[in-house]
């Protein structure tokens, strides 16, 4: 998804970043396939389960390139039916798992989730500093990220909402974080920001 380019929104991903979901602008496919691997090693798979889920991976793969080469379909079609793909390896993948695995996989997750946690505390104590925030402010700030962070999950994890719908409900629910953020903030403190977010760029251009 796109972001939404404003210094605001700029702030927002400074104190979100941690938590957002990864998706594949954020990470490179390196980096996402090593963790898949690491996790999948702490699961402790038979080689049975390990063979059926390569099996799974290589179906997986080939419905996703026939999709690509689809030319008789429209974007949408192909984005929907990308996304059912998807939610059936998952279920699947869960299939194979014992109820032991699942719960392994369930502490992974909230083990990623408290680092998160961590990391965005350590980036909004820089961020105080930086911007001289009051203690006032880092309460509201702190309020409003574990609610976007809880709204953003369950979005995703809604079963019921097409990937478009979530992709305008996350929108929608990046408009609420600059609106909030737009009350917190004084206007020094959003010019502050839009330097640190010019310097930001800058950095990413001067790699």
């Amino acid at each position: 998804m796109k972001k939404i380019v404003t210094a605001v929104l700029a702030m927002a991903g400074l104190i979100f970043s941690a938590k957002a979901q990864e998706t594949p602008k954020m990470k490179s496919f390196h980096h996402r396939h090593g963790q898949h691997g690491m996790m999948m090693k702490e699961l402790h798979l038979t080689a049975a389960q390990q063979e059926e889920l390569r099996i799974n991976r290589d179906k997986y793969r080939k419905q996703w390139t026939a999709l690509n080469k689809n030319e008789a379909i429209t974007v949408k079609e192909s984005r929907d039916k990308k996304e059912a793909l998807r939610k059936e390896q998952r279920e699947k993948m869960m299939s194979i798992l014992t109820p032991e695995q699942k719960a392994t996989l369930q502490k992974i997750k909230k083990d990623r989730e408290a680092k998160h946690e961590a990391m965005a505390a350590k980036r909004l104590d820089k961020i105080k500093s930086t911007l001289n925030l009051s203690d006032d402010q880092v309460a509201k700030i702190n309020s409003g990220t574990l609610d976007i962070h809880a709204k953003a999950k369950m979005i995703r994890e809604n079963d019921q909402l097409t990937r478009v719908e979530k992709k305008d409900q996350l929108i929608a629910l990046k408009q609420q974080t600059q609106d909030n953020l737009k009350s917190i903030l004084t206007p020094e403190q959003i010019t502050k920001l839009e330097e640190l977010k010019k310097n930001r760029m800058e950095k990413r251009q001067a790699r």
